[in-house]
């Protein structure tokens, strides 16, 4: 794995960076097609880029079947796709390596270092799926939502867009909606789903290899659409 190329870590990145090596195959993807595809991050610094077309964000992408789906399925929409784990990147190589997808790009690093440097208001969709829960109380600090996070994906998002967020897990479901509900973000997104445990059409929610697993084991999992409120500072 010597030719294996990762991104400098510039802060505490919880959990692995990468379990298996790579195959032959996934690493001539990884130093070929990786780097046509990495998101430049100049882009930052070009507020019009971000007003040219519909852009997604999803935050840690796992093997990227819903990405990349849903890249396919709209291909008039700009798919970033950030995860850190090498494997997952190399699983969604392998996907884009047989088609002809223009519209992803990768950030293989932790996504809060990419959310630090946007401009306010560039994104039009937010999407969390199925993210580590961090089940141990002693480790709930490193679990994705944090009121900090929230009010960051709030002053990202154009009003009136959407955070798609789905788990499985008991624990982080009552702590994603007791986020929410607290008084200091409550009034920041409107929860758009009527039955928030009811599968939403596959069609415009792909179902990821990891729900399969979740339904499977019998788990229930919270499928959640937060629609940016405008917050009137005066």
């Amino acid at each position: 794995m010597s030719s294996l190329t990762l991104p400098s870590p510039r802060h505490k990145l919880y959990g692995r960076r990468q379990s298996r090596p790579l195959k032959t195959g996934q690493q001539a993807l990884w130093q070929d097609c990786l780097p046509t595809l990495l998101f430049d991050n100049n882009l930052c610094q070009d507020v019009d880029f971000w007003h040219r077309q519909t852009t997604c964000l999803e935050i840690g992408f796992g093997n990227g079947e819903h990405l990349f789906d849903q890249a396919l399925n709209h291909p008039d929409r700009l798919y970033i796709g950030c995860e850190p784990f090498v494997n997952g990147v190399a699983s969604l190589l392998q996907k884009v390596g047989h088609q002809l997808v223009d519209n992803i790009l990768i950030f293989p690093d932790d996504v809060r270092l990419l959310l630090a440097e946007l401009p306010e208001r560039s994104l039009d969709m937010v999407v969390l799926l199925f993210a580590d829960p961090w089940p141990k109380k002693r480790h709930h600090k490193r679990r994705f939502i944090q009121t900090d996070q929230i009010k960051a994906i709030h002053r990202l998002l154009k009003n009136g867009c959407t955070w798609r967020i789905a788990t499985d897990d008991a624990g982080y479901q009552d702590w994603i909606l007791s986020h929410f509900s607290t008084p200091e973000i409550q009034n920041l997104f409107h929860q758009q789903r009527q039955d928030i445990w009811q599968r939403p059409d596959t069609t415009d929610w792909p179902l990821t290899r990891y729900e399969q697993k979740a339904l499977q084991a019998g788990r229930t999992p919270l499928y959640l659409v937060y629609e940016k409120a405008v917050v009137n500072p005066f």
